[in-house]
C-alpha cells in the first residue's frame, strides 16, 4: 500500500508540467523585469519540453500582479517575478497589501540583482547645464519642485532610490509613478520628464545611444557595464556618503507549491545562468546573474525587507 502511495506521489511530481507554465510580471512591457523574465522563460521551456510564457499584470507599484499569483492554485503552473518593490519595500511602503510577501509565496531562487542609474533626457541636461550629480543637486535646488522624477511605479526601487536621493541632499522634485519603466522611458526619451533612477538593464540602450545621459549608478561599486559612470556616492560628495539602492529579481510561487517543483524550477535556473551566454548577456545589461538556492533567496527577501523599511521611514513615503 506504502508503495503504490509513493508511486503516485513520484508520477505526480514527474507529471510536472503537463502544460504551459506562466510567468506573471507585475509590470508593463520593456522594463527589467519583464526583460529578465523574457531571458529565463526560453531556457525554462528548453528544460521542461513545455512553454513558459511571459504575461505582463501591470499596477499598483506590482501589486497587482503579486496578488495574482498569491491568489493562484499553488499547482507549479503560475510563477511571479518579484521585485525587491513587491517582496522588499511595499510591505513597508503600503497601509494595506493585498497579500503577504512572506506567508503567501514560496521564493525559488534569485534570478539577478542590478544597479539603478540616475538619468536625464541628454537634451535637457544639456540645456539646463547639468553634467554631473553635483549640477543637478544645484539646478534641483535653485528651482524646487520644477523638475519632474518619473518611475515605474509607487514603492518600486526606482521610486525609492529618488526618494533616498531627495532625502539626502534637500532637494524636492515632483514623482510622476508609471505602470513600468518602459512607458516612463518613453517618456524620458521624448523630454517629458527630467529624471530617473531607472534599473540599468532598460535604460542602458537609450544611454549608449545618446539620448539619455547617465550621471550615476546607484551601486556601492560601479557597473561594469558603464565603468566610466560614477556611483551617487562618488559623485554626490559628503551629502550623498553611504548611498546605495540597488535593485533584484528573482522567481516566487504561490505558498504550497510542491518543493519537487520549487527545487527543478531553481536546479534549471541556475544552470542556465552558468552558461557563458546568457551571464554574457545579461553582464552587457548591468546584470549579476543569480540561480541561488530557495533559502538563499528567502535570506535575501528578509534582509532587504528591513534595509528599505528604514529607507521608507526616513524619507516618509508612504502610499495608501
Amino acid at each position: 500500500m506504502l508503495l503504490a502511495c509513493t508511486s503516485v506521489a513520484v508520477s505526480a511530481q514527474s507529471a510536472w508540467p503537463n502544460k504551459p507554465v506562466r510567468i506573471v510580471v507585475p509590470f508593463a512591457p520593456g522594463g527589467t523585469t519583464d526583460i529578465l523574465a523574457r531571458a529565463v522563460a526560453p531556457e525554462l521551456s528548453r528544460a521542461f519540453g513545455q512553454q513558459f510564457v511571459v504575461d505582463n499584470r501591470a499596477g499598483a507599484g506590482g501589486n497587482l500582479g503579486a496578488e495574482i499569483v498569491a491568489k493562484a492554485p499553488a499547482d507549479g503552473y503560475t510563477l511571479l517575478m518579484g521585485t525587491v518593490g513587491t517582496h522588499g519595500i511595499n510591505r513597508a511602503l503600503y497601509a494595506k497589501l493585498p497579500y503577504d510577501p512572506i506567508k503567501d509565496f514560496v521564493p525559488v531562487t534569485l534570478v539577478a540583482s542590478v544597479p539603478n542609474v540616475m538619468e536625464m533626457n541628454a537634451e535637457k541636461a544639456k540645456a539646463m547645464g547639468i553634467a554631473n550629480v553635483q549640477d543637478f543637486i544645484r539646478v534641483a535646488k535653485e528651482r524646487p519642485g520644477r523638475l519632474n522624477m518619473a518611475s515605474s511605479g509607487n514603492g518600486t526601487s526606482i521610486h525609492l532610490a529618488g526618494e533616498l536621493f531627495k532625502t539626502m541632499t534637500g532637494t524636492y522634485m515632483v514623482h510622476f509613478p508609471y505602470r513600468g519603466s518602459g512607458p516612463a522611458l518613453l517618456d524620458m526619451v521624448g523630454g517629458n520628464m527630467d529624471v530617473m533612477f531607472d534599473n540599468l538593464p532598460s535604460s542602458i540602450q537609450q544611454i549608449k545611444a545618446g539620448k539619455l545621459v547617465a550621471l550615476a549608478v546607484t551601486s556601492a561599486q560601479r557597473s561594469p557595464a558603464l565603468p566610466d559612470v560614477p556611483t551617487v556616492e562618488e559623485a554626490g560628495g559628503p551629502a550623498l556618503k553611504g548611498y546605495e539602492a540597488s535593485s533584484w529579481f528573482g522567481l516566487l510561487a504561490p505558498a504550497g507549491t510542491p518543493p519537487d517543483i520549487i527545487q527543478r524550477i531553481q536546479q534549471e535556473v541556475a544552470k542556465s545562468m552558468q552558461t557563458p551566454a546568457i551571464r554574457e548577456k545579461l553582464l552587457a545589461q548591468g546584470a549579476i546573474a543569480g540561480g541561488g538556492t530557495p533559502s538563499a533567496f528567502a535570506q535575501l527577501i528578509d534582509s532587504e525587507h528591513r534595509k528599505w523599511a528604514q529607507v521608507v521611514k526616513a524619507s516618509g513615503a508612504k502610499v495608501d
